[in-house]
């Protein structure tokens, strides 16, 4: 059990949290949830113990050990695969003591350990976890050194998943990850065997992998049970609550300060106003419920144009002459178009939306704009473009004058005003805003001039759970077209009408919704480890004859692969009601019925993946 206890901390003289308790047992999923800056990732520091707090305790049980993302992981040439077997310090150890220990009873004792930790099926599971985070099988004996900063970061969230601790912590693991990974680690988290706390942003991962939420508020900790929208319910409840009882006590206070002002002159009623005006001063007010100041925001609306504004006949693009990463592209975008880019990382969505933005030229093919179309391109990069020194009013001013020619004042903070920057925040130096604010502020800029086409590459990542919420509504108010590569499932479902899959080299209409696209990518994941298994089996085996081998065992194999694929069918449709079953309100309010599904579900999501792989030996 995890047990805090009174927790204070404070930082440069402000209060981060103040006698804050809360307890999680062994076993519990909890999300950690609250606008950005009241203290989540401090809070996991002070559980690992790289900060240390002002007041309280925050104890754990003894045999467990914690584990969390390392974010400074140094650079080294060490193969991937091997970072994520390294970072079980002690299986890491055993396994360098083997090749130093000379005495014959402590070696014995050292493969002892190594057989009780499993280590000899390190390198597997290594690599499944790293498949999943989206990584290629000949990518993993590459150097770690060779890897980008996102990618750095699944290698640290491998290792973290690796150890399996019995606490373990994750500050917004899908930062650096598609929505392919994403949804792999999604059904990873749902059938985690200890304690997981999650920072996230996600609120469909929220939605299926939680089952308690910690909320982190105005310094203090509560404690939720059920997923996020359990939670959203109950504290609208509360607050609720709280409103009216707000409003009776201010009704009372009205009433005694009425009294008060009336009769504190009169020397027959002074001993009553003063006894009201000590009532008064006892009233144990209750806060008045202000609602968050959640940012709304709206995205002007453009001009029409007929259909379509982008044409694409048989277009090629990529950067390199007679090298193209994309080919024979053939879609429309028309005026009220809400699109969706699907894809793993690599596979070429960002080509794609340079290619719709006019930032690269077809290679070959044709490819047709209407003549007065404007286009706002947002991608994930351009915050780090910002000029940290200036301020949103000085770069709003820039932009408009290099567009029009003329910028007054009033215009220009009007527009900002749209997008939450009043004038103390448009006054601020854009190096003190927080990434949301950034991202707000990308918004405005790029949106200035109604553009009738947004291209939004990866909203979302600097964006809390209410400011997502404020970007869906806005772009769903917005009369112009979308285009939108985004990690957030949430996103995607809630604005795209449209989906187009950027695999194998092309970019085509993909025919379904997400929950197809889920589907379709287990199946690509299916394929692509029978593939890979056919490629060992042809290096490692000899040539056979194959008249030599009787038709009697094709057979018993045929048979053994089709009872598998029946057994697989049955088991995905009963995984699918499970799940459906676990998202459903209340399904947390009964707990013992909720772990009685949960262990029925880790039990079938076992069973699937002993078919799976009962089938890719039969058909491999």
């Amino acid at each position: 059990m995890l047990s805090i206890t009174n927790l204070t901390y404070r930082i440069g003289g402000r209060t981060i949290l103040e006698n804050s308790s809360v307890n999680v047992m062994d076993g519990w999923k909890v999300g950690v949830v609250g606008a950005n800056g009241t203290g989540k990732t401090t809070l996991f520091k002070l559980i690992a113990g790289e900060l240390h707090v002002d007041g309280g305790k925050i104890n754990m049980t003894e045999k467990h050990k914690f584990g969390m993302v390392r974010q400074d992981i140094p650079d080294t040439d060490t193969p991937i695969i091997d970072m994520v077997v390294q970072a079980d310090e002690e299986l890491a150890a055993l396994f360098k003591a083997t090749e130093t220990e000379t005495d014959p009873y402590k070696i014995g004792e050292i493969y002892a350990r190594i057989i009780e930790l499993d280590g000899y099926s390190a390198p597997s599971r290594a690599a499944i976890l790293l498949t999943g985070l989206g990584f290629k099988e000949d990518q993993m004996q590459e150097p770690f050194s060779s890897l980008s900063g996102g990618w750095r970061m699944r290698v640290a969230l491998a290792g973290a998943l690796f150890v399996q601790p019995e606490i373990l912590l994750l500050d917004e693991p899908t930062n650096h990850l598609d929505l392919e990974a994403i949804m792999w680690l999604e059904s990873y988290l749902l059938n985690y065997p200890h304690t997981l706390l999650i920072i996230s942003h996600d609120r469909d991962m929220l939605n299926k992998c939680v089952d308690h939420v910690i909320h982190v508020d105005k310094q203090k900790l509560t404690l939720y049970t059920g997923n996020y929208d359990t939670f959203e319910r109950e504290r609208a409840a509360k607050l609720g609550l709280q409103q009216k009882i707000f409003e009776k006590q201010q009704a009372q206070r009205a009433h005694m300060q009425a009294f008060i002002d009336r009769f504190k002159a009169k020397a027959s009623k002074a001993t009553q106003a003063q006894s009201r005006v000590k009532a008064l001063e006892r009233m144990d007010l209750v806060d008045e419920v202000i609602a968050d100041r959640a940012i709304r925001f709206k995205f002007p609306d453009p001009d029409k144009l007929s259909p379509p504004m982008i044409a694409l006949r048989h277009v090629d693009v990529g950067y390199t002459e007679g090298k193209p990463i994309l080919r024979r592209i053939h879609e429309n975008i028309d005026p009220d178009d809400r699109i969706a880019l699907l894809g793993a990382n690599g596979n070429g969505k960002s080509t794609m939306m340079k290619l719709i933005a006019n930032k690269l030229s077809p290679m070959q093919g044709e490819m047709m704009r209407s003549g007065k179309l404007r286009i706002g391109y947002f991608s994930q990069h351009q915050t780090e473009e910002l000029d940290v020194e200036s301020t949103p009013v000085q770069e709003m001013t820039r932009i408009v004058m290099k567009k029009t020619g003329e910028a007054k004042e009033s215009v220009v903070r009007a527009r900002l005003g749209q997008f939450g920057f009043g004038k103390t925040l448009a006054d601020n130096r854009i190096g003190d805003l927080s990434g949301g604010e950034k991202a707000r502020l990308l918004f405005a800029f790029m949106s200035f001039d109604a553009p009738h086409l947004l291209l939004l590459d990866e909203p979302t990542n600097h964006l809390d759970i209410d400011a997502r919420e404020a970007l869906v509504q806005a772009l769903n108010t917005y009369e112009g077209a979308v285009v939108i590569v985004s990690h957030d499932p949430t996103m995607v479902e809630r604005v795209a009408d449209r989906l187009w899959l950027v695999n194998d080299g092309t970019c085509t209409t993909f025919d379904g919704d997400l929950e197809d696209y889920r589907k379709f990518t287990v199946q690509a994941r299916r394929a692509a480890r029978k593939n890979e298994k056919e490629k060992k089996d042809k290096k490692s085996e000899p040539v056979k004859n194959d008249a030599a081998v009787p038709a009697q065992n094709d057979n018993a194999r045929r048979k053994k692969a089709a009872q598998a694929e029946k057994e697989i069918q049955r088991l995905t449709k009963e995984k699918e009601t499970l799940e459906k079953s676990m998202a459903a309100p209340g399904f947390y309010d009964n707990i013992l019925k909720s772990r009685e599904v949960q262990s029925t579900y880790d039990k079938i999501i076992k069973e699937l993946e002993t078919q799976e792989a009962a089938w890719l030996e039969a058909t491999g």
